[in-house]
């Protein structure tokens, strides 16, 4: 086996990856093999078997998704704004190499046109291979991939699409850009006049201060707003929360409807994900009343 990263080391004959969350926080998953490796233009990406969750897509040392638990984040990044918007044929997914986001929204027939942008094409080679469960081996002719940024993209992009999805990596990085108000400003401009954008927005437990700039920045440029949650087990804290911005009202949590095969959403899923835990309602109550930094 070729040298690897200092994230992948050896313990009593044991494989194990450790991923730095925080300086108080590692997290140690114990690995059976090294699936995929190499190093893009990008980052470092690996496809690593790990004994509790399986097939895990690393990039630079950070897992973002897994076979055992990928399809939570995925279905419901997806089927929230999906399952809210009247028709939507225009999808726009930026991020998302891993085409889970893609393979649900891909579940719509109402959907014409799906363009995945993903900066780095390995990110989609590795897991199409060994993450089936994850990508689902996408092949729909709807779907158009862009290996370029997705910053760029949705910057010359004008009322084009219905839903856009920003399935991001962590603001680090590249990725910073992703979680910036001009971003937002541009998928603003990329949406059609009845169109809705979703990001994720971090734990908030571990990342209060993204999660509430995100919430602030698209309030600020949407007519409506709606921060929802989800338990996804591999995200530090458990507790995932997700930020939907609309250019018209959106409608109550009890108008939604659901009719996908999926393995976590359902409409009760859908419905109650915008119930939110008290100390977070309390956050964004502070936010919204307290005067803008700007």
């Amino acid at each position: 086996m070729k040298r690897l990263p200092s994230y992948i080391h050896s313990s009593q004959g044991k494989l194990w990856l450790t991923e730095d969350e925080r300086d108080n926080l590692k997290i140690s998953y114990r690995i059976k093999d090294v699936l995929f490796e190499e190093t893009s233009p990008f980052q470092h990406v690996m496809v690593l078997d790990s004994y509790d969750f399986g097939p895990m897509l690393v990039l630079d040392g950070v897992v973002q998704t897994t076979s055992m638990d990928g399809y939570i984040y995925n279905e419901m990044i997806a089927h929230v704004p999906m399952s809210i918007h009247p028709h939507p044929r225009n999808v726009l997914i930026i991020g998302g190499g891993d085409c889970g986001a893609a393979k649900e929204v891909a579940k719509y027939d109402c959907v014409e046109l799906i363009d995945l942008v993903e900066i780095d094409e390995a990110v989609v080679r590795a897991s199409k291979r060994y993450m089936p469960e994850v990508s689902g081996n996408l092949s729909d002719p709807r779907v158009q991939y862009h290996y370029e940024d997705g910053v760029k993209f949705a910057k010359q992009a004008r009322n084009r699409y219905d839903v856009i999805i920003v399935d991001s990596s962590d603001p680090v990085g590249p990725a910073q850009q992703l979680f910036e108000i001009d971003f937002y400003r541009d998928l603003h401009s990329a949406l059609k006049e009845d169109g809705m954008m979703v990001c994720q927005s971090q734990s908030p437990i571990f990342h209060q201060a993204v999660m509430l700039q995100t919430y602030e920045h698209i309030g600020e440029l949407f007519t409506d707003r709606k921060l929802f949650t989800a338990v996804i087990p591999t995200y530090p804290g458990g507790l995932w929360s997700f930020t939907i911005g609309s250019k018209r009202a959106l409608p109550e949590p009890n108008r939604i409807r659901f009719d996908k095969q999926a393995s976590y959403a359902n409409e009760e899923a859908l419905r109650s994900c915008f119930s939110l835990p008290t100390f977070v309602q309390e956050l964004l109550k502070r936010k919204e009343t307290a005067p803008s930094a700007r």
